[in-house]
């Protein structure tokens, strides 16, 4: 059976004080969501500051890219190494805000996951479809494309230790969520593709939904046969909301 996962993205939002007062709010109640995984992600400043707020609670920590080299001239790029002395577990890679407006290919997408196994840290792989490429009939596509660009450069044995994210990108920060049946529809389409190439990773590997994800709608979409949690955008910058998602998770 497969754990859930609930992952809060903070994107660029924050600072000292809200980073301190979110991990405390969630660390302090990680004692009663032992049976599901928990994931912070704050911007790459407050990193330090969030591991040292979830040291003693099971609330991992996790940052929202990397770059795809180890070192060397990348001015203003955070790096997988720089990621483990942070206490760093996850890292979200293809996220589609980086995709859209940092023109990520699928290529450099699939580099930094493997930059980021080597450095024996979680990706979390973002895959999702445009409002366009939705309406032209093209989702199914899409998100195949995108996984096998990351499986024919990792290998399908490297999903034993990854997460993949479904975003579609119409969701994304709109209020507008795909139904339960939509997202089912594609996360089954995903394990399915999965499946065809290695049948216990496809039953082992996690997926889950990313694309407004709040207290109000998050039940329905994780008691779906094949989500396993969430990736939360605005509703994690309220511990309150967060927690909320969480315990749904929790009792599905």
């Amino acid at each position: 059976m497969r754990k859930p996962l609930v992952v809060g993205n903070w994107k660029m939002n924050g600072d000292k004080a809200l980073t301190e007062s979110l991990c405390v709010g969630i660390a302090s109640r990680s004692n009663r969501l032992r049976n599901i995984d928990i994931v912070l992600c704050p911007p790459f400043p407050f990193l330090y500051l969030a591991d040292a707020c979830l040291k003693k609670s099971t609330v991992s920590l996790g940052a929202q890219d990397l770059d795809a080299n180890t070192n060397g001239p990348f001015t203003g790029q955070v790096s997988a190494s720089m990621l483990n002395g942070h206490n760093c577990k996850y890292v979200i890679v293809g996220h589609s805000e980086r995709r859209v407006n940092n023109a990520e290919t699928d290529q450099l997408v699939s580099r930094k996951t493997q930059i980021a196994l080597e450095h024996h840290l979680i990706p979390i792989l973002c895959i999702g479809e445009t409002t366009e490429q939705r309406k032209a009939g093209q989702t199914e596509q899409t998100v195949i494309h995108q996984l096998q660009n990351v499986i024919d450069h990792t290998g399908i044995g490297a999903f034993n230790d990854i997460v993949i994210a479904y975003e579609p990108i119409w969701a994304i920060g709109t209020n507008i969520t795909a139904t339960p049946d939509q997202a089912q529809e594609i996360h089954s389409l995903i394990r399915e593709q999965l499946r065809q190439q290695d049948k216990k990773i496809a039953n082992d590997c996690r997926i889950i939904y990313g694309g407004s994800m709040k207290p109000e709608n998050a039940r329905e979409l994780i008691a779906q046969t094949d989500i396993d949690g969430g990736l939360v955008g605005g509703a994690s910058l309220n511990s309150d909301d967060f927690f909320l998602i969480c315990q749904a998770a929790l009792s599905d």
